[in-house]
């Protein structure tokens, strides 16, 4: 009768017999083949160790979270001759890419802005978001976009000065500093440690070196979810947009008429 556990006999040198898991095995052949000549190992053992969210229980998604992002979904890419983002499903793959794929403070980010998006609701329109008419529901997501768009082109704006400001600081530390062909000279071939080091290195100022963006905006997270979720499931590819399971042959020029859907991405 097999066991809950998967488990195999080893003869130690004294001949007990001892009982070992998958997971023991696992170890003991990659110590034989040398650690690494085990291709994959590392992801055999990671399918071994528990994968909870680092914000613990409370980043877990409940059935009536994944409902709400659901309606938050489908406000933003309602049915009309084509099915709806929630028919796609959408919620559900919006969920499991915040918990799988988003960092800990974007995660926390995520969830807080789906209370604040339920609270805005409850402020405008005295009724929360799952209550909202679709009309209501539409106002608050278009006031939202507008918001997160302001957000992004702050961010932008940001990033771009501080882009010439580096050049400009690089190009200050490079006409300033003496020249330098000795051990000590910055060389992109030479560790980190000694370029940071070597003269003509970029000077950076402890405030500098903490600076960090804070998470995007929540609702810039949902929408681009909400996108990628709903063009890439079965009904965004073959309905929304057309789909052909073996295209064939590349045709750089296609006829194509006004109205007409995109094509579908491929694997």
């Amino acid at each position: 009768m097999a066991s809950e556990i998967e488990r195999d006999d080893a003869t130690n040198e004294g001949g007990t017999v001892t009982v070992i898991d998958r997971r023991e095995a696992i170890r003991r052949v990659t110590a034989l083949l040398g650690g690494l000549a085990l291709v994959g190992g590392d992801a055999l053992l990671t399918g071994c160790s528990d994968r909870s969210s680092p914000l613990g229980r409370d980043a877990q998604f409940t059935a009536q979270d994944v409902a709400f992002l659901d309606e938050v979904a489908d406000t933003i890419l309602p049915p009309t001759k084509t099915p709806g983002a929630k028919a796609a499903k959408t919620g559900a793959f919006m969920a499991l890419m915040v918990t799988d794929s988003y960092a800990p403070e974007d995660q926390q980010a995520f969830r807080e802005g789906m209370r604040t998006l339920d609270e805005a609701s409850m402020k405008d329109n005295k009724v929360g978001f799952m209550q909202a008419t679709p009309q209501q529901r539409l106002s608050l997501l278009e006031r939202l976009d507008r918001e997160q768009k302001a957000d992004s082109d702050a961010r932008a704006a940001r990033a771009k000065e501080k882009e010439r400001a580096d050049k400009q600081r690089a190009g200050t530390a490079t006409a300033v500093a003496p020249t330098d062909t000795g051990k000590n000279a910055s060389d992109k071939h030479l560790p980190d440690q000694r370029q940071e080091n070597a003269p003509g290195a970029a000077n950076v100022t402890p405030t500098q070196a903490i600076t960090k963006e804070p998470p995007r905006h929540y609702f810039r997270m949902m929408k681009e979810l909400a996108l990628l979720g709903y063009f890439t499931s079965e009904i965004g590819c073959t309905q929304a947009m057309r789909y052909v399971e073996s295209p064939g042959r590349f045709d750089p020029c296609a006829p194509y008429t006004k109205g007409e859907t995109a094509w579908a991405s491929h694997a």
